[in-house]
């Protein structure tokens, strides 16, 4: 059968500085322009990536103003990863999820899908979304308008990622059914010494020369003290007794091993969260250098590219925001594996 060659143009909701955004590109795929509220995510987002940036409360922009963006194209594609920490297991009371107004950022997605009816659809998230109603109705009205629905959980390892991450990806369609590809079987995991032995070697509180972006939080002596009996996989139960913390002393604190531990050379890294420049609030200490990652390393961790910009040159990277933007993207290489999906999708149907 001849192929019918269509024009795919994708938008990304919740883009942030665009890993789902570079994933897609990856792919080959067209992503037109990405929305999301935080104003400081343009730089990188459109110094990286051929798309537009628009600074947008998703939940009160116009439907029709994203069907713009669209043109004239065949295919149109929405995607997004609406803010996760509402779902995560890390938010523990149920009260305090109902009032956070990112609770009904999915509802948003949601209104506006059916508003412009995108072909194809991705929606990427933590796993815990699934045990919450807002999930079920988010896939029940995709279900009503007629798309072919399938959603996964997975650990972003099994695909090669250097990173221990679980995640939900949602898939749907108007053509037919469509599923997240398989990780191949032949692929090798990737680990921690894959992707970050040839990085120059800093000390804590420090930069690299050539790259601001490889640059370490500074310690305080007792942490440095911490640091160097800390062993790759290891907690702080391998310290002098003198070393560990009060709370950690108590039954309530035992089960908090992974705090101020070292990453191991060999396995893939831990979840990369917003805070892994803080060596306290997880397994986030280099496997041999004394210090906690550098914010490069936990944007190589996510899979950006070694050259991905998030500051303008001469800027000093801010921890706290950048971190956050790193830890809070999808990975790009996770994007990537979406794209292929829908790729191989639209291949099926001969529109590629």
């Amino acid at each position: 059968m001849e192929k019918d060659k269509r024009d795919v143009k994708i938008v990304d909701l919740f883009c942030g500085v665009g890993g789902l955004t570079c994933g897609l590109a990856k792919s080959g795929l067209n992503v037109v322009a990405g929305l999301d509220n935080d104003g400081s995510c343009q730089y990188a987002y459109e110094a990286n990536n051929k798309a537009k940036f628009i600074q947008a409360d998703v939940s009160s922009f116009d439907s029709h103003e994203i069907t713009k963006l669209y043109g004239n194209s065949d295919i149109k594609i929405l995607v997004g990863c609406a803010p996760c920490q509402t779902f995560s297991k890390q938010t523990n009371k149920y009260k305090e999820r109902i009032h956070d107004k990112k609770w009904t950022l999915l509802q948003s997605f949601t209104a506006h899908i059916n508003n412009v009816k995108p072909d194809i659809i991705s929606m990427e998230n933590v796993p815990e979304l699934t045990n919450f109603d807002v999930f079920d109705e988010f896939k029940s009205n995709l279900e009503k308008q007629g798309y072919y629905v399938s959603y996964k959980i997975v650990d972003c390892s099994t695909y090669g990622l250097p990173q221990k991450r679980r995640r939900l990806v949602l898939l749907a369609s108007k053509f037919g059914s469509i599923e997240l590809i398989e990780p191949s079987k032949r692929l090798k995991k990737r680990t921690v010494k894959d992707v970050l032995k040839d990085l120059p070697p800093i000390s804590y509180g420090e930069s690299d020369s050539k790259d601001p972006l490889h640059r370490s939080a500074d310690l305080s002596e007792l942490n440095v003290r911490r640091m160097k009996q800390s062993k790759p996989g290891g907690t702080w139960k391998d310290w002098d007794a003198s070393l560990i913390l009060e709370c950690h002393k108590k039954k309530s604190g035992q089960t908090y091993s992974s705090v101020y531990g070292r990453m191991e050379w060999d396995k893939p890294s831990p979840t990369m969260t917003t805070q892994f420049y803080i060596y306290g609030t997880g397994r986030y200490g280099h496997p041999e250098q004394n210090r906690a990652l550098s914010l490069r390393e936990g944007a190589i961790l996510q899979t950006f590219p070694k050259n991905y910009k998030f500051i303008k040159k001469g800027e000093a990277p801010l921890f706290k925001h950048v971190g956050r933007q790193i830890g809070n993207a999808v990975p790009v290489d996770l994007g990537k594996i979406i794209g292929e999906t829908i790729q191989k999708h639209l291949k099926h149907f001969n529109f590629q």
